[in-house]
């Protein structure tokens, strides 16, 4: 069975983006080993932090996010510049990774800052929910949901209509 992580930066502190994103956890454990691996967020002291401080929580967050990743895996970054890709095209990227004999993916979901250039960089793939923001807390809710909608097309299940 193909080992899906996501990787992200902070925890759910809203009850109903945790319930949510446990009842998309569960349902894909029927499809995949997905596991959510929480990272704490590097600490911004200032209230306006220059770009100094910035780039260096984001280098302490992208170390360790990489660290995170299984061996091998196949990382997607989740980022504003990522291409924007339909639960189709989702659905044939986790399907061509299992179909590889090399089937570990890790999604990567950054802080408010966002990700880090070297996460960027070891990126296999970026994408993005689209054009509008969302808050970490709704894009990690929205990428489980869209992971097991993606596990449903690959099964041929009528979830997706």
């Amino acid at each position: 069975m193909q080992n899906i992580d996501l990787i992200c930066v902070g925890k759910l502190n809203a009850a109903y983006f945790a319930a949510g994103v446990a009842e998309y956890q569960k349902r894909l454990g029927g499809f995949c080993h997905f596991r959510i691996i929480e990272l704490p967020e590097a600490p911004v002291s200032d209230r306006s932090p220059s770009p100094a401080l910035i780039e260096k929580a984001l280098d302490k967050e992208g170390k360790a996010m990489l660290a995170a990743v299984r061996k091998g895996a196949y990382i997607v970054a989740l980022c504003v510049e990522g291409r924007q890709i339909s639960s189709e095209e989702l659905a044939a990227m986790i399907a061509d990774r299992a179909n590889s004999g090399a089937g570990n993916m890790a999604f990567l979901i950054g802080s408010s800052h966002g990700l880090s250039p070297q996460v960027k960089a070891a990126a296999q793939a970026r994408i993005s929910l689209g054009r509008i923001t969302l808050p970490h807390q709704l894009a990690r809710l929205v990428l489980t949901e869209q992971l097991y909608r993606a596990c449903t097309i690959n099964a041929g299940m009528k979830y997706h209509k």
